[in-house]
């Protein structure tokens, strides 16, 4: 009997380099491991397999039959070799009715020496109508040789599997492959604890493998599924509570503000009062900064929730204590934003050794790439003595030069941006490990939280300050009503009447579109005379068109550095009506008299984003108005998307739309793949009650033995896991 492949095999040993080749590049599968972890994505019943009598239109079918006549045909074609072109005609039967099957061109060879009467294979392809008939045109199709009456049996069993496929690979020959390796299953170290595993009725390992692939019945299928989503939620946090137990070992200098420090001073200088929730958070992130242990705390809340004044009062405590405090933000724009608003808020306190300052005032430096040698010179001065209490900063905080005196807490704004070891390289500033607070802008679900920032405490703030106006929100179908449209512009005009601003946001730069690699436009665009939705087109088309007379500026991430803080600053200054911008303005930018916005093709961003976006207008006392623009129709998928944004302004809600219409590789968006690797079985959104429990049994078991010496089979797929992830995943954590 022949050897049982290790899982780790490569599978070009075990099926040759050509089918392996395909399976790397095309399913990312290397192993025999990787290829028993390949699950089906839906069961047929062989009942199922479609009788010819009644094939479906327009879907994809897979049927066993019987060849009845087939013909090859010359005809004339000025596009073929030598000016003839072939067709072969190839017509089965299985006893309930026929279908024609077509090949053309290059396509015919193999067909018609393979495919004569008499010969049975299965069939798989698109069902489509010609002259009034039903046919498949250039099907796959897998011989059935005469002996194989058992591989029909097998192959059209009870439950016959359907895999994620490619066209290079149909999912019977990823089938044939599993076959192949399917006794290696028994070989697989199941990662569960034995007491966890019967705890909860869950299959062994090599057993929910065999049911995966090989169903017997419906319930084979309902168990299998049911363990191997606990194994990756489980694995998964495993790895975050021993992230968050390695954490818990680190020593940190405790920092207390003082009563009659900084901190008091800017609360005395505030023209409100701090919201419910603000203070109630607060409250939680002075308790870590106390600690003898670095604090790891996710700050998520709703756009405007004030995250930005409670993340500056953290950093103003540890100012106190006698620490620096260091924000890390995910672009210029974004790092100068953050700069200009709190050395606002912070007024004289901001001008520590300058005249003028309070006493209890501190420095607060902007640190970029882009910075004037003797702007930066000053700056990394200002660190390394201590003179600066606060820096903010993007990327260019993280270099071997950037030096501080004793950095007490680091700050990161829209943590998804950044990966561990950029967050890990700015801690390693400190003396000892600094304390850490992560914010995003982009509430998100329980789920994904624990999945996703698992190694964090997490606050939510939930609540908008008083004095926020209400966003209105509307979905303007510019294909079936331009009125909406040209009504948009007028809106605009009216705000800007009123003395107020607007933002235009289109999901393109436009100067992309120039030179050799300039795409054509589709005859359908020509066609339907889509608007140009470029920043550049948009924002000349409107100062000549609708918005003729306002001043109209333009706002984009290919800009110079200097330029687009310039436009920005201008903006906030009122001396600029209209912003026409990419989502460079997307989080950070506050310009409270800027009410109305417009979204240029809303359909072409994220529900979150759009959120994200619409939170730039209202935020001060006059009401905000969004416009989504769309050329959209009102029965599409893109527009339920639009009208789910337009009805509700509760970004927690918005986000869980947004997990449910997505597909779960990208549940968290670009920010946040790695998913797709991992994540096979287990549906964010749907097994919540797994996470949890995942969470709390992983939390224990790590508490127990931190190294998993006990547990050899979970330390592996651990280790499985890490290496698969490091790259993409857990960095994201």
């Amino acid at each position: 009997m022949d050897a049982v492949p290790a899982l780790d095999e490569p599978l070009k040993k075990v099926l040759g380099p050509a089918t392996a080749k395909v399976m790397a590049e095309h399913l990312g599968l290397h192993t025999v491991g990787d290829l028993l972890h390949h699950y089906p994505r839906r069961y047929e019943e062989r009942g199922q397999l479609t009788h010819l009598a009644d094939l479906p239109m327009d879907e994809h079918v897979t049927v066993v039959a019987q060849v009845a006549d087939a013909r090859l045909h010359t005809f004339a074609s000025s596009r073929a070799p030598r000016g003839k072109g072939q067709r072969l005609e190839v017509t089965i039967t299985d006893g309930s009715g026929r279908l024609q099957l077509v090949f053309f061109g290059a396509g015919v060879h193999k067909p018609h020496k393979e495919l004569l009467p008499g010969t049975r294979a299965m069939f798989a392809g698109k069902v489509s109508v010609f002259n009034r008939r039903l046919q498949l045109a250039h099907p796959a199709y897998e011989l059935l040789r005469a002996d194989s009456e058992e591989a029909v049996e097998s192959w059209a069993g009870a439950l016959i599997p359907l895999y994620p496929a490619t066209a290079k690979l149909e999912s019977w020959k990823i089938g044939k492959a599993i076959q192949t390796v399917l006794p290696s299953a028994q070989e697989a170290a199941d990662p569960l604890p034995e007491t966890l595993r019967e705890g909860r009725g869950l299959l062994p390992l090599p057993e929910a493998l065999l049911k995966i692939h090989r169903p017997h019945t419906k319930a084979d299928i309902d168990q299998a599924r049911a363990r191997l989503k606990w194994d990756e939620a489980f694995v998964l946090q495993v790895a975050l509570a021993r992230r968050r137990h390695a954490d818990a070992q680190l020593p940190a200098v405790p920092r207390r503000p003082r009563p009659d420090g900084i901190l008091a001073a800017f609360d005395d200088r505030l023209p409100f009062t701090l919201t419910e929730g603000q203070r109630k958070v607060s409250e939680e992130i002075f308790a870590d900064l106390a600690t003898e242990h670095p604090m790891h705390r996710l700050l998520q809340g709703e756009v405007g929730s004030g995250k930005t004044l409670v993340a500056l009062r953290a950093m103003l405590a540890v100012v106190d204590a006698g620490g620096q405090a260091a924000m890390l933000a995910p672009t210029e724009v974004l790092a100068q934003q953050h700069h200009r608003s709190v050395t606002e808020m912070m007024g004289e306190l901001a001008e520590g050794g300058m005249l003028g300052g309070s006493e209890n005032a501190t420095k607060v430096v902007l640190l970029t790439g882009s910075m004037g040698a003797a702007a930066r010179r000053q700056a990394l001065l200002d660190l390394a003595t201590g003179e600066a209490g606060v820096v903010i900063g993007t990327h260019a905080l993280i270099e071997d030069k950037v030096q501080f005196h004793d950095l007490g807490l680091v700050v990161v704004d829209e943590q998804h941006r950044f990966g561990v070891e950029q967050r890990d390289a700015l801690r390693g500033k400190g003396k000892q490990p600094p304390h850490l607070l992560v914010m995003t802008a982009t509430p998100i679900p329980r789920t994904v939280a624990m999945t996703v920032f698992g190694d964090l405490e997490t606050s939510v703030l939930d609540q908008l300050p008083a004095g926020r106006s209400p966003i209105a929100s509307h979905v303007v179908p510019a294909a079936d009503k331009p009125h909406f449209l040209a009504r948009a512009w007028e809106r605009v005009r009216e705000e800007a009447g009123k003395g107020h601003q607007a933002y235009v946001v289109c999901p393109r730069i436009g100067d992309e579109e120039d030179g050799p690699k300039a795409k054509k436009k589709s005859p359908e665009d020509e066609a339907e005379k889509r608007p140009p939705l470029a920043v550049l087109d948009i924002a000349e088309q409107l100062a000549r068109g609708p918005l003729a007379g306002l001043r109209v500026e333009v706002l984009h991430g290919r800009m110079q550095p200097d330029d687009k803080d310039a436009v920005m600053r201008r903006f906030a200054a009122g001396e600029a009506d209209v912003l026409v911008a990419t989502t460079v303005i997307e989080v950070g930018v506050n310009v409270p008299n800027a009410t109305v916005m417009v979204i240029m093709d809303a359909d072409r961003f994220g529900v979150s984003q759009l959120h994200q976006l619409r939170g730039r207008v209202g935020r001060g006392s006059a009401p905000g108005l969004c416009l989504l623009v769309t050329e959209m129709p009102e029965a599409s998928a893109a527009r339920q998307r639009l009208n789910a944004v337009a009805s509700t302004l509760d970004g927690f809600e918005l986000s869980r739309i947004d997990l449910e219409q997505r597909r779960e590789g990208d549940v968290l968006g670009q920010a946040q793949s790695g998913t797709r690797s991992s994540l096979r079985m287990l549906a964010v959104i749907d097994d919540e009650e797994v996470i949890a429990e995942a969470r709390e049994e992983a939390t224990r078991i790590v508490a127990a033995d931190p190294d998993l010496e006990r547990l050899p089979a979970l330390r592996t797929a651990l280790d499985a896991l890490l290496d698969e992830e490091r790259e993409q995943y857990l960095e994201k954590g």
